[in-house]
């Protein structure tokens, strides 16, 4: 949904790297060749977030922060990974443990079967992340392969003169950062080309071996055991993680809640994804930054949140969205970092990038003006007055959001797939949506103002009806963009038309009629090219139509596009943006929070459990 899109002048020449040896990391430790992103795997703390593939590579971290520059870029091309794998042949597979995000890398050999459990350590701190591996010889003896090589900056620093300690352990500098690597005393520096770690460890059947290593922006305080630091990680998850009783596809839709709560910090905001670069179509330029937080997308999980209970997350979004309002009233930016501070300026790092992508960081997004934000943000605000967890502050920033609404909403925006600038019929009628549910929603003694709000959303759809409903009846993109669009389904289900209203009705069936590829969706038609061929079906478009139809009582409809679009990942159960249909692969950056979201909100939804 977030998209930037870079020119052909963005991008930097470059040499693409020899990557012989797929899946494989050699003893001389050159980079691991990159998987598709189906089999890649999230470890989060809210903090940050790291991607592990099959064969026990993680490939891509940021430290301390999100937005920070990456420790372990060998996703994208660069130096930076940290590696651990069965030297034996094998083949692979892994699952996450219910209620939380600690994964298992699962390695079946000739001879027997190894696993690895793998965690970001919880709480996490903001400026230290914790890289939690235990080994473990789950029937035979196992023979586990090491290979550290953080390197800060996007690969720029390496990993300096490691030193061992009497303990036992590693300490070294990565560029500006501090890292300690436990429990591998037996390990020997690398190599020059990329310096870092090397170790192989030994277990017999049945028991298991602990590796820690910690990276922090300070010195490092004493280190804790392993055994302790996994207890606070589980006892974190078992507390972050709702039974969520009641849903279609309980163990998806818990899921889905840890991958949101991992992406989420104590600020309440929920970075859109955890990577930068992965592209939406082999060399199309289209690789966008995702690691910050979108106005709109927090307001999609808080709503979704809402749907199922008054959990966390819903009181996180709600704080997010409340403070940017107060603190940058009618200049609302569409995306902030997860500090709430602005996204930086779109750059190129002279790295190959994941194969089909390119190297970006940034993301323009921070030029943009986008309408729809602000009637997200009142439909949040109602979502938490349902539960009764908005005070006095909550209240101010609907005022600044509906006195936004009131200002702009003639002018053109960038819309919610941040294209052109134009007077986009999705913007408008979710204003308008939001407006009604902040009038229903408003408190005793506000009468005056949700009179006010109710007549302008009213004013809002009837100009909208004007200048962009097709002459088929349905509502159509712009005043000056006939194509129907999936957003268009979104105003109906957020109230700003009635669900039996004949422009619902017709653009419902228009969407279904021209946008539908084996019950997957795509926004909208790009020229006369076959869907397939412009771009990816959107996952968020497919369960936002089974919420339509579900709306429309359509029961049966509802939860064959619920089962089929939910079927769209990898065996980590993660969501990119994008699904082709002809490749059964997953587009984009990974994992995409608003699918998530979406995802939750049709579980609930379809289920009757609201």
């Amino acid at each position: 949904m977030s998209r930037v899109h870079v020119t052909a002048a963005d991008r930097v020449p470059r040499a693409r790297r020899d990557r012989e040896g797929v899946g494989t990391v050699n003893s001389s430790g050159d980079v691991p060749a990159p998987h598709t992103l189906r089999e890649y795997a999230l470890l989060a703390d809210g903090e940050r977030g790291a991607l592990v593939g099959p064969r026990g590579d993680i490939v891509w971290m940021c430290a301390p922060a999100w937005d920070s520059d990456a420790v372990f870029a060998a996703l994208i091309g660069g130096p930076g990974w940290y590696t651990v794998t069965t030297v034996e042949p094998f083949v692979h597979g892994g699952y996450y443990e219910q209620g939380g995000l600690i994964w298992r890398s699962r390695w079946i050999t000739t001879d027997g079967i190894v696993e690895c459990r793998e965690a970001l350590a919880l709480p996490g701190d903001p400026h230290r992340v914790t890289v939690l591996r235990r080994v473990v010889a789950v029937d035979g003896d196992a023979r586990v392969g090491v290979r550290l090589h953080p390197a800060a900056g996007f690969g720029r620093r390496p990993l300096s003169e490691p030193h061992r300690d009497e303990e036992g352990r590693w300490t070294s500098r990565a560029g500006e950062l501090y890292v300690r690597f436990t429990g591998a005393p037996g390990a020997e520096p690398a190599g020059p080309h990329h310096p870092g770690l090397h170790a192989e460890l030994r277990l017999a059947a049945g028991t298991h071996h602990d590796l820690v290593l910690e990276i922090s922006d300070r010195p490092l305080p004493a280190p804790e055991p392993a055994d302790r630091l996994w207890r606070a990680t589980e006892t974190g998850w078992a507390a972050r993680v709702p039974e969520l009783r009641g849903v279609l596809g309980v163990r998806d839709a818990r899921h889905a809640y840890a991958v949101l709560s991992g992406m989420s910090g104590p600020g309440g905001g929920t970075v859109a994804a955890a990577t930068t670069s992965l592209p939406e179509r082999a060399e199309q330029g289209r690789n966008y930054d995702y690691r910050y937080v979108w106005i709109r997308d927090q307001a999609y999980i808080g709503q979704s949140v809402a749907a199922t209970g008054p959990y966390e997350l819903l009181d996180g979004s709600l704080r997010f969205v409340t403070e940017r309002l107060i603190e940058h009233g009618p200049g609302l930016a569409p995306a902030y970092t997860a500090t709430g501070g602005p996204v930086p300026d779109q750059r190129t790092l002279d790295l190959p990038g994941y194969p089909g992508g390119f190297d970006v960081v940034g993301n323009r997004v921070n030029r943009q003006f986008q309408l729809d934000v602000f009637g997200e943000s009142l439909l949040l605000i109602a979502a938490g007055v349902r539960h009764d967890r908005v005070g006095a502050e909550a209240w101010r920033a609907a005022l600044i959001a509906a006195d936004a609404i009131e200002a702009h909403y003639r002018d053109g925006d960038a819309g919610i797939w941040e294209l052109h600038k134009d007077r986009w019929a999705h913007s408008r009628l979710i204003c308008a949506a939001g407006l009604r549910a902040a009038a229903a929603a408003a408190p005793a003694g506000s009468a005056g103002a949700a009179a006010r709000w109710a007549a302008l959303a009213d004013r809002i759809v009837a100009e909208t009806a004007a200048d962009s409903l097709h002459p088929s009846g349905r509502w159509q993109r712009s005043p000056s963009d006939p194509r129907v669009d999936t957003a268009l389904l979104l105003p109906a289900l957020r109230g700003a038309v009635p669900a039996g209203d004949p422009r619902t009705l017709a653009t419902l069936r228009a969407v279904r009629a021209d946008l539908v590829q084996d019950h997957f969706v795509y926004r909208f038609r790009h020229g006369t090219r076959p869907l397939q061929d412009a771009e990816g079906a959107f996952l968020l478009c497919g369960f936002v139509m089974a919420l339509a139809e579900h709306q429309q009582g359509g029961a049966v409809d509802a939860v064959r596009w619920f089962e089929r679009n939910r079927a769209a990942c990898g065996p980590p159960g993660l969501y990119a943006e994008e699904f082709d249909v002809a490749q059964r692969q997953m587009r984009g950056n990974l994992p995409q929070a608003f699918v998530h979201a979406l995802l939750l909100e049709a579980a609930t939804t379809l289920a009757g459990a609201d």
